[in-house]
C-alpha cells in the first residue's frame, strides 16, 4: 500500500498542544470593541447634541396680584379668605430668592400697582399688609396692570424686558374692565405668563348689604387665563394648601431651562475608550489595533 504524502511532524499530540502558539480567545475581541465603541461616540459627538441645563434668571421679576373683591370676606377658609389670602402672600415674597425683584398688583373694580417691582421685600410687604377691599373683580385688568409694571422696571425694560412672570390670585370671575381673553393675548405678546390659583370653596358665602350672597370659586375662567398665557392653574381650599402652592410657583420660578452644547463629553469618553482600545492591544499582542 502506497504511504501518504505527508506524514505529521509532531507524533506526540500532548506535545503539540503545549508547543503550538495559544489563540487569544475572548481577548482578541476586547480591544475591537473598544475601539469601535470610540467611533460610535465620536459620531454621536460629531452630532452636536446638547442638553438642559437650569439657569439662574438675571433680572426676573415677579409680580404678585391679589384679588381685593367683597367675595374675599367669605369664611369658608380661616379667618376669612382675604386674611389667609395676605399671610401666604407674604410669605411668598418672603421666601424667594434675593436675585428677584417683586411687585404687587391689588385689583377689584379696578388694578392698582402697589408697589412697584424691586428687591425690597418690607415694601413689598408693607403693601400687601395696607390692602382693602372693594366691589366687582377686574382680572384682566390685573394683568395688564402687571404687565405695565414689567415694562417699566427699569431704563431698558421698554426694550429688552426683564423674564417675568405674573401669579394672580382669584376666587371669582371677571366681572369688569377688560376681558381675559384680551389679557391672554397680552402676555402671550409680551412672552410673560400668568399663573393663577383658584382660592376658596364652593361654599363661600359672604353679607353684602344685608343679603347673603353665595360666591364660589370660578375655577374655569382662571385656568383659562392660565393655559392660554403660557402659566399654570392652581387651586387651594384652605390657607395651608395657599402656602404650599406658592412654595411650589417659588420653586419653578427661579431658573429658566436653556440648551448647551455637550459635544465636548463624548470627544473625552471617545478619547478614553480610544487609549482603553490602545492598551489592551499593546498588553495582550504587542501592537496597535
Amino acid at each position: 500500500m502506497r504511504r501518504g504524502k505527508y506524514a505529521v511532524r509532531f507524533t506526540n499530540l500532548a506535545l503539540l498542544s503545549q508547543v503550538a502558539p495559544r489563540r487569544p480567545g475572548w481577548r482578541r475581541h476586547v480591544a475591537a470593541g473598544l475601539f469601535l465603541a470610540m467611533l460610535l461616540i465620536m459620531m454621536i459627538g460629531f452630532a452636536r447634541p446638547a442638553t438642559g441645563v437650569k439657569v439662574p434668571r438675571d433680572r426676573a421679576t415677579i409680580m404678585v396680584a391679589v384679588d381685593v373683591s367683597l367675595s374675599m370676606m367669605a369664611k369658608d377658609v380661616a379667618p376669612n379668605r382675604f386674611e389667609a389670602a395676605k399671610d401666604a402672600a407674604k410669605k411668598f415674597i418672603r421666601d424667594l430668592p434675593g436675585r428677584f425683584n417683586v411687585g404687587v398688583v391689588s385689583f377689584a373694580g379696578n388694578a392698582n400697582l402697589v408697589a412697584a417691582p424691586s428687591a425690597d421685600r418690607q415694601a413689598a410687604i408693607a403693601s400687601i399688609d395696607q390692602l382693602v377691599l372693594a366691589k366687582r373683580t377686574a382680572i384682566g385688568e390685573a394683568v395688564f396692570t402687571s404687565l405695565q409694571a414689567v415694562r417699566s422696571f427699569d431704563a431698558q425694560a421698554s426694550q429688552d424686558p426683564p423674564p417675568a412672570h405674573v401669579v394672580l390670585l382669584s376666587d371669582g370671575d371677571n366681572t369688569t374692565g377688560r376681558s381675559v381673553s384680551e389679557a391672554i393675548d397680552a402676555g402671550r405678546a409680551a412672552h410673560i405668563p400668568v399663573s393663577t390659583i383658584a382660592f376658596g370653596t364652593p361654599y363661600g358665602t359672604v353679607d353684602i348689604e344685608g343679603e347673603t350672597t353665595s360666591v364660589s370659586v370660578n375655577k374655569e375662567t382662571l385656568r383659562t387665563l392660565a393655559e392660554g398665557s403660557g402659566g399654570k392653574a392652581y387651586e387651594a381650599a384652605d390657607g395651608g394648601q395657599l402656602s404650599e402652592v406658592y412654595s411650589s410657583i417659588g420653586s419653578s420660578l427661579g431658573f429658566k431651562i436653556e440648551h448647551r452644547d455637550i459635544a465636548a463629553r463624548f470627544t473625552g469618553i471617545a478619547l478614553l475608550f480610544a487609549l482603553a482600545a490602545g492598551g489592551a492591544s499593546l498588553a495582550w499582542f504587542s501592537r496597535l489595533p
